[in-house]
């Protein structure tokens, strides 16, 4: 039951953080560029590149989660597979980002990384029931001569009940 609204904010969210970070990366590529700056020694023109690059992929990497959770929203459904990967990866950068967050930025940058680490476990852990549980595995009823057929009704002792012997018709 709140699993669905919590997949849209968090589609929502990890869409603009995608948008947000290719953005920030390619303007930060740009300035690199035009600036003509160096960082230790390494290439300007390189930096600039790998930081655009960096920037679209990591901006592909979250618009990837979005869409997984996007699907969780629509279908009310777990994700599995490569999508639960995906949104427990998410997790994780969310987690490293938050601590670097607090050492680097501030306070509230950090709060925002750990509210969406929590949404994004909220996302992973709810489960409200809907779908029908698993078949449970059939009783093994293997005796010592065997596999049997299948489980027969037993008495209050525990022998098998038999159907009482059929009359014999003279």
């Amino acid at each position: 039951m709140i699993r669905r609204p919590v997949a849209f904010v968090v589609a929502v969210v990890l869409l603009a953080e995608a948008f947000g970070v290719a953005i920030l990366n390619w303007i930060m590529g740009t300035l690199v560029g035009a600036q003509n700056m160096s960082l230790a020694g390494l290439d300007p023109h390189a930096m600039s590149v790998s930081s655009k690059i960096g920037g679209i992929v990591f901006g592909l990497y979250f618009a990837l989660c979005a869409l997984v959770a996007l699907l969780v929203a629509v279908r009310d459904r777990q994700p599995a597979g490569l999508g639960r990967v995906l949104l427990i990866s998410a997790a994780v950068v969310h987690g490293l980002l938050g601590a670097a967050a607090w050492a680097l930025i501030g306070t509230p940058q950090f709060l925002f990384m750990i509210v969406m680490l929590g949404l994004i476990v909220l996302v992973l852990v709810t489960y409200d029931g809907r779908r029908k549980p698993v078949a449970a595995e059939p009783h093994d009823t293997r005796g010592p001569g065997g596999p049997e057929g299948p489980e027969r009704p037993r008495g209050t002792d525990g022998s098998p009940l038999t159907p009482p012997p059929a009359p014999t018709v003279p």
